[in-house]
């Protein structure tokens, strides 16, 4: 019962951001630093971990490859393929759910406990609608940019360690990457990354402003809300994937 009671909550909050909203020029604000925070915050570990997973899939497909029957431009097909309909999407939002869900649940947590929100409340603010709708518009912009991003780094990464290692040649690793190419994969990447983007959003939203207690609180809830926003993503992951492809 606690699960349905907690979704229920769930949706009462998103749906109590948009029952009275406040001067859209407050929100401008608030919507360009999250934008700042979240995108230019994130770009850094994005991207690191793309550029090395782009390189280990064509090292390891290399290593996979072993018949001379198939061509080595085969090898771009399928880093091109796994990072647009996978990893950039789907990895890259799991460790964001780590780095910009636990900021998101720890500081509206922390506002909850020093009693901000009360505050804001007290003077007539909607404070779903000032704190949460911001968080969950700049995910929504930044986080498909960076899986944009990560996607085209990943697939760098595979062409510079292919080149660098011997395993294909520049050319026909590019040559590889135009053949048998399908837009409507990156159709597929971008539903799960505007998806995962409100999941990664929301969920620590949710438990940060519902946050009871003090210090130690707080850090549960940042656990709390990690775990579920990943679980939740893979939840997601699987029915986009069973539904789109």
């Amino acid at each position: 019962m606690h699960i349905f009671s907690s979704f229920g909550q769930y949706i009462l909050m998103l749906k109590g951001m948009f029952s009275k909203p406040e001067n859209w020029k407050m929100y401008w604000k608030q919507y360009i630093g999250q934008c700042v925070s979240i995108g230019i915050g994130s770009l850094g570990i994005v991207a690191i971990i793309s550029v090395f997973m782009g390189a280990v899939s064509a090292v390891q497909t290399a290593y996979q490859l072993v018949s001379p029957l198939i061509p080595k431009s085969t090898i771009a097909q399928i880093v091109r393929d796994t990072m647009i309909l996978e990893f950039s999407p789907t990895l890259i939002c799991i460790v964001l759910a780590g780095v910009v869900g636990s900021k998101i649940a720890s500081e509206l947590g922390n506002m909850r406990v020093s009693e901000q929100i009360d505050a804001l409340e007290i003077m007539g603010i909607n404070t779903k609608s000032y704190l949460i709708f911001p968080k969950i518009a700049g995910a929504l912009t930044m986080i498909p940019l960076l899986v944009i991003i990560s996607t085209a780094l990943g697939i760098w990464g595979g062409r510079l360690v292919s080149g660098l290692s011997g395993i294909v040649t520049a050319s026909m690793f590019d040559a590889g990457l135009l053949n048998a190419f399908k837009p409507y994969n990156v159709f597929v990447a971008l539903c799960k990354a505007y998806t995962f983007s409100f999941i990664i959003a929301s969920v620590p939203a949710y438990h940060g402003y519902y946050v009871n207690g003090g210090a130690l609180e707080i850090g549960k809830a940042g656990t709390t809300s990690v775990v579920i926003s990943c679980i939740m993503i893979l939840l997601a992951d699987y029915i986009l994937a069973a539904l789109l492809l």
